[in-house]
C-alpha cells in the first residue's frame, strides 16, 4: 500500500498542485482503488473532490460524476481541466447544443475525456444510460449525495432512480459525497443508492475560526433593523441567507441604498443573471450577496468573512451547510443567526402538499396498464399532465414501495388501484410532514439553547464534544459554561441504538443534562425529558 500511498501522492501534487492530502482523503481513495464503494462526508470547503479527482487517475476507464446544478458542473469541469488539461472533462446538459453533447459523448468514448458531468434528471433518460453501458464506466461519483435522503435538507426525487442506473451500468464503484452528514441521513444515502460494504468517513465538521450567534427578536422591524446593521458594520465579502426571493431584492437595494456593492440571488432569476451574480462575487465585484439558499454550492471563495442568516433554515444541516461557506482561508469570520419564534411558520409553510386527487388516480391507472416501466414523460404526455407533477407522484409511490424504479423509468409492483395509491400518497406527505416538523424542532433547539452552539451543531453530526468551544456568543455570555454539567452522562452515550416504547428504535443524537435528542426512524428527531424518560421507563437499550 506504501506504493499506492506514493502514487497517490504524486498525482494530488502534479496534476492538482496540493502538498498533502487532508485526513481521510487517502483512507477513501485507498478504499475506493481496492474496489470498495466509500461514503464520506466532510464538511464544505474540505476538498471531498479530492477522493474521486485522484482515484480516477489510478483506475482504467471514465469517471461519471452525477452532479444537481449545470453551474456547479460547469465550475468542476473548469477545474478539472486546469489539472489535467483542456478536454479532461466534458458536461452533458440542456445547456448545450446536440452537437456539443454528442462531441462530449465522442471525446469520452475515444479516452481523451476522463470525466463526464451528468444531473441526476439524464440518468432516467434510457438512451442515455445505454450510452453510459458502453463507455466500460469505472467509478461513478454521486455528489451532494444528501439529496437522496429525505432526511436530508435538500432531498430530490431524480436522486432516487440513481441505484437503478448504476446496476444499469453494471454496477462499477461508487463514491457519494455529501457535507451533510448526520447519522440518519448517512444511513438513508447507503441505502438509496444500494452502496455494498461502503468505507464511511466522516470528519472535519468542526470550524473553529467561525464564531456562532443567534441573535433572538420579538419583533419583525426590529429584526430587519438589526439584519442590516449586522451586514453594514460585518466585515466584507459577506453572504445574506433569506427565506424569499422577494426578500433577496428588497434587502439588496436597502444594502445598496447603504454604499454597499450588493447583489440579489434567487432561483427565479434567468440563467444568465445568476451566473453574473455568482462571477462578480468571486472577482470582488460584489461584496455582498442576499439570497435565498438557491446560491452557494460551488461557490469555492475562501475569504467571504460574515455569513447573516436573516431567517432560521428548514433544518441543522440546511444552516451549517451555508455556513460553512465562510472562513475557508482559516481566518475568522462570524456566522450570525437571526431568529423570531414566529419564522418557524413560514418553514411549515414551504412543506411538501398533497397532490391532487384525480392525477394520483390516473397515475396509477396509467402504471398499471402494462407491464414496462414508465417514464415521468411518457406519463405526462399520455395523460396531458405536467411533468413535474407527474413525476411527483411517481416518486411518492416509489417511495411507498408501490413501484421501483428502473432502468426506462418506473415500474408498478402488483396492482395498484387508485383507493390504493392514494392513501399510499398520503401516507408519504404525511411522513415528510413529520420530517419537517422535525428538522423545525432541531434548527429551534439550536436557536434556543443556552449550551455551547458549537457542541450542539458538532454533536448533531456525531461528533463527541468534551468541553464548550469559547468561540460562540454563549461561550462569550457564560452560559455555556453553567450548563456544561453533564447530567446523562454514564446512562446514555451518543450514536447509542434505543428502543422507545412507541416510537421504536432510534438513534441517540444528542445529550444535555436535562434532555435527551433522539432519531427514531418514522417519527424524525425527537427531544426527550431526561426526568419523564427516567420515571416512565421510555427508553430502553437495544
Amino acid at each position: 500500500m506504501t506504493g499506492l500511498r506514493q502514487r497517490m501522492q504524486e498525482i494530488a501534487r502534479e496534476r492538482f498542485g496540493w502538498t498533502a492530502l487532508k485526513p481521510g482523503q487517502a483512507e477513501a481513495i485507498q478504499a475506493v482503488v481496492a474496489g470498495r464503494d466509500v461514503l464520506v462526508v466532510m464538511p464544505t470547503g474540505y476538498g471531498k473532490s479530492a477522493v474521486y479527482q485522484v482515484a480516477a487517475h489510478l483506475l482504467d476507464g471514465p469517471t461519471l460524476v452525477i452532479s444537481p446544478l449545470i453551474a456547479l458542473q460547469a465550475d468542476q469541469v473548469r477545474h478539472l481541466e486546469r489539472a489535467s488539461g483542456e478536454g479532461s472533462a466534458v458536461a452533458v446538459n440542456s445547456s448545450h447544443t446536440d452537437r456539443a453533447n454528442e462531441r462530449s459523448w465522442e471525446a469520452v468514448a475515444s479516452g481523451e475525456a476522463e470525466f463526464v458531468f451528468l444531473a441526476p434528471e439524464q440518468l432516467a433518460k434510457p438512451e442515455v444510460v445505454d450510452e453510459l453501458a458502453t463507455l466500460g464506466v469505472s467509478l461513478v461519483v454521486v455528489d451532494e449525495a444528501h439529496c437522496v435522503s429525505s432526511w436530508g435538507h435538500d432531498f430530490r426525487p431524480d436522486y432516487l432512480r440513481l441505484g437503478a442506473a448504476i446496476e444499469a451500468l453494471g454496477r462499477p464503484r461508487v463514491v457519494a459525497l455529501t457535507a451533510t452528514g448526520s447519522a440518519p441521513v448517512r444511513e438513508e444515502i447507503i441505502e438509496r443508492l444500494g452502496l455494498r460494504d461502503p468505507r464511511v468517513l466522516v470528519g472535519g465538521f468542526d470550524r473553529p475560526n467561525i464564531h456562532l450567534a443567534v441573535v433572538r427578536h420579538e419583533d419583525q422591524a426590529a429584526k430587519e433593523r438589526a439584519i442590516i446593521e449586522t451586514a453594514v458594520e460585518a466585515a466584507r465579502p459577506a453572504l445574506v441567507y433569506v427565506a424569499t426571493r422577494a426578500d433577496t431584492e428588497r434587502f439588496a437595494e436597502r444594502f445598496g441604498e447603504e454604499g454597499l456593492r450588493a447583489a440579489f440571488y434567487h432561483g427565479g432569476m434567468p440563467a444568465r443573471a445568476r451566473r453574473q451574480v455568482h462571477e462578480a462575487f468571486l472577482a470582488d465585484e460584489i461584496e455582498l450577496v442576499v439570497a435565498t439558499s438557491a446560491f452557494g454550492m460551488g461557490v469555492d471563495k475562501p475569504n467571504v468573512r460574515t455569513i447573516v442568516h436573516g431567517d432560521v433554515t428548514e433544518s441543522i444541516d440546511a444552516y451549517y451547510q451555508e455556513v460553512g461557506r465562510g472562513g475557508r482561508d482559516g481566518e475568522a469570520t462570524a456566522a450570525t443567526l437571526h431568529y423570531r419564534p414566529e419564522d418557524l411558520g413560514l418553514r411549515a409553510f414551504f412543506a411538501s402538499g398533497r397532490p391532487r386527487e384525480d392525477r394520483v388516480r390516473a397515475v396509477a391507472a396509467a402504471l398499471s396498464a402494462g407491464d414496462a416501466p414508465r417514464s415521468g414523460r411518457d406519463v405526462a404526455e399520455a395523460l396531458a399532465l405536467p411533468t413535474r407533477a407527474v413525476t411527483a407522484i411517481l416518486n411518492m409511490l416509489v417511495e411507498a414501495d408501490a413501484a421501483t424504479a428502473v432502468e426506462g423509468g418506473v415500474l408498478v409492483l402488483g396492482e395498484l388501484p387508485g383507493d390504493t395509491a392514494l392513501a399510499l400518497v398520503d401516507e408519504v406527505v404525511e411522513r415528510r410532514r413529520r420530517i419537517d416538523e422535525s428538522r423545525l424542532a432541531m434548527i429551534r433547539g439550536y436557536a434556543e439553547t443556552t449550551r455551547c452552539r458549537r457542541a450542539y451543531l458538532l454533536e448533531y453530526f456525531g461528533d463527541a464534544v468534551t468541553a464548550p468551544c469559547g468561540n460562540c456568543d454563549t461561550c462569550d455570555r457564560g452560559s455555556a459554561y453553567e450548563s456544561d454539567e453533564g447530567g446523562a452522562e454514564g446512562e446514555y452515550r451518543l450514536d447509542q441504538a434505543v428502543r422507545h416504547r412507541e416510537w421504536g428504535d432510534g438513534r441517540v443524537m444528542s445529550i444535555e443534562p436535562d434532555r435527551i435528542t433522539v432519531f427514531f426512524d418514522e417519527e424524525g428527531y425527537r427531544v426527550l425529558s431526561l426526568a419523564a424518560v427516567r420515571e416512565g421507563g421510555l427508553l430502553t437499550a437495544s
